[in-house]
């Protein structure tokens, strides 16, 4: 069992920036691959970026490129994501997920992802 706990969301101006936090359990954590996922009101929950575990490789939605980061820090079991240039249509409730297990599913898939925090909301005015 994996608990993980996401922070950092809140309300900020088109424009800014924010820095969303996600500490997990476990002590294989550095193996562990990480993602985020949005979900806006009324919309389907959305991939927004991965890290892999061993290798640090990233992934991200193409919307989001050049404006958010996706990093890592094993010694302190945390993921953060670093979003910058924040637009309305970002506005959405953010959640970290872990996978734990190699299979088949891309990064980009919700069903390669073994635990889901609750999420943080985030909310750009415009």
């Amino acid at each position: 069992q994996v608990q993980h706990v996401e922070s950092g969301g809140g309300l900020v101006q088109a424009g800014g920036s924010l820095r969303l936090s996600c500490a997990a359990s476990g002590r294989t954590f550095s193996n562990y691959g990480m993602g985020w996922f949005r979900q806006a009101p009324g919309k389907e929950r959305e991939f927004v970026a991965a890290i892999v575990g061993s290798s640090g490789y990233t992934d991200y939605k193409d919307s989001i490129k050049g404006r958010f980061t996706i990093s890592r820090d094993n010694a302190k079991n945390t993921v953060y994501l670093q979003m910058n240039s924040l637009k309305p249509e970002d506005t959405a409730v953010y959640s970290c997920a872990v996978r734990t297990r190699i299979g088949p599913y891309a990064y980009s898939s919700y069903a390669a992802y073994d635990y889901w925090g609750q999420g943080t909301q985030v909310t750009v005015s415009s």
